[in-house]
């Protein structure tokens, strides 16, 4: 399998698309959210209802800080990750912190929950959050999932939501995870991939890379990342009902019939 390098593709070069994405998701902070997608403002559905459509039970949300959800995401990595009290947790993309302050619930007062994200106004709004919600195990950081800003071999578990698919380099990403995750440790992920080819023009619309539907790559080669750089029990399973809500995302366009929500699972060898 060849695995190109995106600069080589014809799509934007990977500082333009990391400037795009920054710029989007900075903007989104300060609206407070309102979904995926290019046209997501023009969604009726509050960040409640796009979280229940994805799988958050109720009190779940209810419990999160108010200003956390924003309604982001394509699926549940909470469902999958299995976190158990004292464990510490990686949000990779963490957004105003809504999944990592469910996961603090899971972990208890002995684990700790970290956000690494790369929009300074995400990780002042999560803070924000997280001082309002009074939760000292949890903290974020600034930073590009490409280069975490944390140790080695430090991690139990590493979740994220629908963010893998707008890193330009995923392979520098699963590096990543890899050299962070402790021996055992997991990779918990909801993120969109892709089913088929995507045509060029969707390939190369900046709009749609930056709302997690451009970037998507296919299934087998997520697969090869994920074992190149050393994963094991790799297990990537789409969800075909997520093209209900994808074709919301973009209903101009056809891209829900090239891409759909995925679990990602895989382990790092002890």
């Amino acid at each position: 399998m060849v695995i190109q390098n995106p600069d080589s593709t014809g799509r934007e070069s990977t500082g333009d698309v990391r400037q795009a994405v920054r710029r989007r998701y900075g903007d989104i902070a300060g609206t407070g959210g309102c979904g995926c997608g290019p046209g997501c403002c023009g969604n009726p559905a509050t960040p409640e209802q796009v979280a229940r459509t994805l799988g958050y039970a109720k009190e779940d949300i209810g419990a999160a800080p108010a200003g956390a959800n924003m309604g982001l995401g394509c699926g549940n990595p909470q469902a999958i990750a299995d976190l158990r009290p004292g464990e510490t947790v990686l949000d990779l993309g963490s957004g105003g912190g809504f999944d990592c302050f469910l996961a603090a619930r899971r972990v208890g007062d002995g684990g700790r929950v970290i956000g690494v994200d790369m929009t300074p106004e995400m990780v002042a709004r999560a803070r924000d959050n997280a001082a309002a919600g009074n939760y000292p195990n949890v903290e974020f950081r600034l930073g590009e999932i490409e280069n975490l800003p944390v140790a080695d071999n430090s991690v139990d578990c590493i979740m994220s939501n629908c963010v893998i698919n707008l890193s330009p380099d995923k392979r520098r990403v699963f590096a990543e995870a890899f050299r962070v995750l402790k021996p055992g440790g997991r990779l918990a992920v909801s993120d969109i991939v892709a089913t088929a080819e995507l045509p060029e023009p969707l390939k190369e619309d900046l709009a749609l890379l930056t709302s997690c539907l451009a970037g998507a790559s296919p299934i087998p080669e997520l697969e090869y990342l994920l074992a190149s750089v050393g994963f094991t029990a790799v297990h990537i399973q789409p969800q075909p009902e997520s093209r209900s809500f994808i074709r919301a995302w973009a209903p101009e366009t056809e891209a829900s019939d090239y891409v759909v929500s995925a679990i990602i699972q895989a382990v790092k060898p002890v």
